[in-house]
């Protein structure tokens, strides 16, 4: 331990022999024994990390409770505040030492076992603070299928699962000493972040969904994991432009192109999300070349997160063709938007109706209607709006929400806007979207589709 950093505790227990913690825990039970026969109240013996941090100058915020200081008073005839000073107080505590240079220690054999039996002693402690991998194989697999059923599963319950799972990772970092773990918890933190960071921003929470993919970022960067920081900088990429600062989102997806390890989905998905940013920004060129790039990746590089994982961190071709849809609206292309969201539904009725995730679908449905709308078709918006409308309000997340508003602005137009069918359509609206969750906990309505 750094001199700097000990404790007058730290110097007066290595003094007595009793530096290690079962050294220690066995004169504390001594003294605390003879306090309890005069008749005093004690506490047991600090646990193995709470007596590290007593040794260590800074480590402990607030003066231990009275009843283990008791303890500790009368076993180095101390006032507790003085034993957890710096060890450089000592002098000022032990008045009558010499002034002198200390001579240098002489050692005998007892002062090398003794400081064997700690080192043996602290090597022990270290080994016994080391996970069962089962447990980490549990949280893995338990974030494995909460990536892969996001997409069926109502918002509110991914955020109590991931929630959950993001603690259970922190509270186990804790626990072990183990490099390898740490990576792997760390990994599994970055996770756990990443995917509330995508079920906040379907809840319409904006500022929740940014904190968190930030952790995930940064939980990735502690452990130089590529795809999970990818991943997480093209969430923010998605942010950006939905909060209205599309040039912002063009810098985080290029960014996250650097990262290394990433596969041909991860790329897939990146050049989606920039394509978005391109449109808001009415850069067609730009749109339209990125849209090319990602339907062209194909080199076959895979990476363990989106490719192995998958689920929520997949970009499979329904939704990079639903991705795409929105980005033709954004720049009016009617025919083009109409063509992938057609691909898109097309695709995920190959799928059994309980494995079509919502989170796809839903949007591909009300990008379909908005192309039709361009067109002024509104018997084929309301064909295209049928299923969308049935969808349970626990479903219904803001990226589904914030087509619809788009599509009801559409239908303000005036070359539609007085026709009955518009009006009932704008009135369906409406109520369904009063009924979102994001709407109950007071999200605005920024559009992702501008009008």
């Amino acid at each position: 331990m750094d001199q700097g950093r000990r404790t007058v505790l730290f110097l007066l227990a290595t003094r007595r022999g009793i530096r290690s913690h079962q050294a220690f825990s066995d004169e504390y039970t001594r003294v605390a024994e003879q306090l309890r026969v005069d008749g005093y109240d004690v506490s047991p013996p600090p646990a193995p990390r709470q007596w590290e941090r007593l040794l260590k100058f800074g480590e402990v915020k607030t003066t231990p409770h009275a009843l283990t200081a008791r303890v500790l008073e009368r076993m180095f005839g101390r006032p507790v505040v003085d034993l957890l000073r710096p060890a450089s107080d000592i002098h000022e505590l032990e008045p009558d030492c010499s002034t002198r240079a200390p001579s240098p220690p002489v050692l005998d054999e007892s002062d090398l076992l003794m400081t064997a039996r700690d080192a043996a002693s602290h090597a022990s402690e270290a080994a016994s603070l080391h996970l069962d991998e089962m447990t980490l194989d549990q949280l893995h697999d338990d974030l494995v299928q909460l990536a892969r059923k996001y997409g069926c599963t109502a918002p509110a319950e991914v955020f109590q699962d991931a929630n959950g799972l993001l603690h259970q990772a922190q509270v186990l970092l804790e626990r072990t000493r183990s490099p390898e773990q740490h990576t792997r918890l760390y990994y599994a933190a970055a996770q756990a972040s990443a995917l509330l960071a995508a079920v906040s921003f379907d809840l319409g929470a904006l500022a929740p969904a940014v904190s968190f993919a930030r952790s995930s970022a940064q939980y990735g960067k502690t452990i130089g994991h590529g795809p999970v920081q990818a991943y997480a900088y093209g969430m923010l990429a998605f942010m950006a432009f939905w909060d209205g600062r599309p040039s912002e989102a063009v810098r985080h997806a290029k960014a996250a192109h650097q990262f290394g390890g990433l596969g041909d989905t991860a790329r897939r998905r990146l050049y989606s999300i920039e394509a978005r940013a391109h449109g808001h920004l009415r850069n067609n060129d730009q749109a339209e070349r990125a849209i090319r790039d990602a339907l062209e990746q194909s080199s076959g590089h895979r990476d363990e997160l989106h490719d192995d994982i998958g689920g929520e961190f997949g970009f499979d071709a329904a939704r990079t063709a639903m991705s795409n849809a929105t980005t033709c609206l954004l720049l009016r292309n009617a025919d083009g938007a109409e063509n992938f969201a057609t691909r898109a539904l097309t695709l995920l009725k190959t799928l059994p109706t309980t494995a079509q995730p919502i989170v796809v679908s839903g949007p591909a449905a009300v990008d379909l209607a908005r192309a039709r709308l361009l067109r002024n078709d509104l018997e084929g918006a309301q064909e295209a709006l049928t299923p969308v409308f049935q969808v349970a309000p626990k479903w219904r997340s803001s990226g589904m929400m914030e087509r619809l508003t788009a599509a009801r602005i559409e239908l303000t137009r005036p070359a539609i806007r007085s026709a009955p069918a518009a009006l009932s359509l704008a009135e369906q609206i409406e109520d369904f979207s009063a009924l979102s969750p994001a709407r109950r906990l007071g999200a605005a309505n920024p559009l992702a589709i501008e009008a």
